[in-house]
């Protein structure tokens, strides 16, 4: 029996590795080469105090200087006495550089590019051999042709055979011109990934999902997810964008709604002359039900301006949620910020 962990540094790098029946995460990383901090191997020092976002484990032994006891129940736990006992995602406290490991780089080819709306573009390609990811994550994508990179994230689940991409077309673009106007089946590419810290935990309390734009793609990834392993906690997503024409994957959308049995969503665009039934920014639809006194996890994904708009108006309404995980974006930029408070 081994266990698949995924390892997330502080500089947005993943790495997975496996763990052996019995053996601890540490132990699991240095037998590759992932030299993650350590000191006595004894629950003593603290050296290899990380934090567990997903999974099970045993905590092993240790003393309280090294990890107290409102540090374990924070979801904290020592590297070098945890014992997976499931499949896990953990926060590494050190880069990916420090750790000596690194973004990893794969080939492969493009299968499909579909033109959604005048300003949202999906193509997919080939799931390379040992790519895997946390929903949510991203990829740096090379443009093909050129040695710059673009920041998407996954729009498919971990599980899918294939790996998909949701795109903003942007006039100008340099990939979404290149999907555009000059994009073949079969065409190569270049990944570097996984990466980011904006990825599904475990949800143990309601979770309130808000989407701007083609920030709905982590979502996407995040319910194939939910649909592979199912949730008893409720799962709430708002998706809003400027415009009639940018409402994109709506049938997906429907599709999970039917598929999972505690999750629900709402769409609405911004434009005062839209057709739409609901007009106006995510943060007009949200409901105190959503937010559920403070006891939620909130994802958000959008815009610089959504993500602060969305922050803002949380700090003016005093609402602290248990759990605030949020990525925003720009158009063209090579990669996305991802953070958790």
């Amino acid at each position: 029996m081994t266990w698949r962990i995924a390892l997330n540094f502080e500089d947005g790098v993943t790495r997975f590795i496996e763990a052996r029946a019995g053996e601890t995460i540490a132990d699991a990383s240095y037998r590759v080469g992932v030299n993650i901090p350590l000191d006595c191997r004894d629950g003593a020092c603290g050296a290899c105090k990380c934090r567990v976002e997903a999974g099970a484990y045993e905590s092993g032994a240790y003393i309280d200087d090294a990890l107290s006891g409102e540090e374990a129940q924070a979801g904290f736990a020592l590297a070098c006495q945890a014992t997976p006992k499931s499949p896990m995602a953990v926060s590494i406290l050190s880069s990916s550089a420090a750790c000596k490991t690194k973004q990893q780089d794969w080939e492969t080819k493009l299968i499909s590019v579909e033109r959604l709306s005048e300003t949202s573009i999906s193509f997919t390609v080939e799931k390379p051999a040992g790519l895997s990811f946390l929903p949510g994550q991203y990829v740096n994508v090379g443009v093909p042709g050129t040695e710059q990179t673009r920041a998407y994230s996954f729009s498919s689940a971990p599980s899918d055979d294939r790996l998909s991409f949701l795109v903003r077309n942007v006039p100008g673009g340099l990939m979404s011109g290149w999907l555009s106007d000059t994009a073949t089946a079969g065409a190569p590419m270049r990944l570097s990934g996984p990466c980011g810290a904006f990825y599904l935990r475990d949800l143990s309390r309601p979770a309130l999902f808000l989407a701007g734009g083609t920030g709905l793609a982590p979502f996407l990834s995040m319910l194939g997810e939910l649909k592979a392993k199912g949730t008893q906690a409720p799962v709430r997503l708002i998706y809003g964008v400027t415009n009639d024409e940018d409402l994109v994957s709506l049938n997906a959308l429907e599709r999970y709604a039917g598929e999972i049995a505690n999750f629900s969503y709402a769409t609405c665009v911004a434009s005062s002359v839209s057709d739409h039934e609901r007009k106006g920014y995510v943060t007009d639809h949200i409901t105190p039900e959503d937010l559920n006194g403070g006891d939620v996890d909130i994802y958000l994904c959008g815009p610089s301006a959504m993500v602060e708009a969305v922050r803002g108006w949380l700090a003016e309404k005093g609402v602290s949620p248990a759990a605030f995980h949020y990525e925003k974006f720009i158009p063209g930029v090579p990669a996305p910020a991802s953070k958790a408070a």
